[in-house]
């Protein structure tokens, strides 16, 4: 094979391959939810004591963590209370804890909730 044609196609292949930088980007995105659509579309209780959100971070090297906002509390400073695993791990390694009201009714089955965050469309 000749060399020019070698060398087009390692660069079409450079080309193609993300930038080291990407790798270190996040996606998120969220879902709002209140007691009064909730009944509509689950079958278990309505988990949190107000309305807020239910959202997901993706990071490439953390994973997916879903947290969940009350409505009233919700900006950039917020913390959520975080509803897998992944979340909670995260905070705890970054020395953080949610600085939003509890909201997450006590005994609630979180696992409809964390689903709802992992199918969130990522952004």
């Amino acid at each position: 094979m000749p060399r020019w044609l070698v060398s087009i196609a390692v660069l079409s292949i450079a080309a193609c391959t993300p930038a080291q930088d990407e790798k270190d980007k996040f996606v998120s995105g969220d879902v709002a939810v209140h007691e009064v659509f909730w009944s509509a579309d689950h079958d278990v209780p309505y988990l949190f004591t107000t309305s807020g959100k239910i959202s997901h971070i993706y990071y490439p090297n953390f994973g997916t963590e879903v947290y969940f906002e009350p409505a009233d509390y919700i900006d950039e400073s917020s913390i959520g209370s975080p509803l897998n695993k992944a979340a909670a791990e995260s905070l705890k390694q970054a020395g953080m804890t949610p600085n939003v009201p509890y909201s997450i009714k006590r005994g609630a089955e979180l696992s409809e909730a964390r689903e709802i965050g992992l199918k969130v469309r990522m952004l």
